[in-house]
């Protein structure tokens, strides 16, 4: 089986890359779902940052709760 892995991710890899143009029918429509969900998959790894829109919100909350105390 060891022998073998090399061939299938090289043919893993062409099935995602050039499946949808040369391969007929619903094994194109195949690659092409198999390639939408990797790169989805792919693109959910990383979360999108959301920047507070002012930064320094919660530390001016936090003084005007310290000097209300006071």
């Amino acid at each position: 089986m060891k022998r073998y892995m090399p061939f299938l991710i090289i043919a893993f890899i062409l099935f995602i890359s050039l499946g949808d143009k040369v391969l007929p029918g619903e094994l194109g429509k195949s690659s092409t779902q198999t390639r939408i969900a990797l790169n989805n998959f792919a693109l959910n790894l990383f979360p999108t940052i959301k920047r507070p829109k002012n930064p320094y919100e919660r530390t001016e909350k936090q003084l005007e709760e310290t000097e209300q105390k006071r």
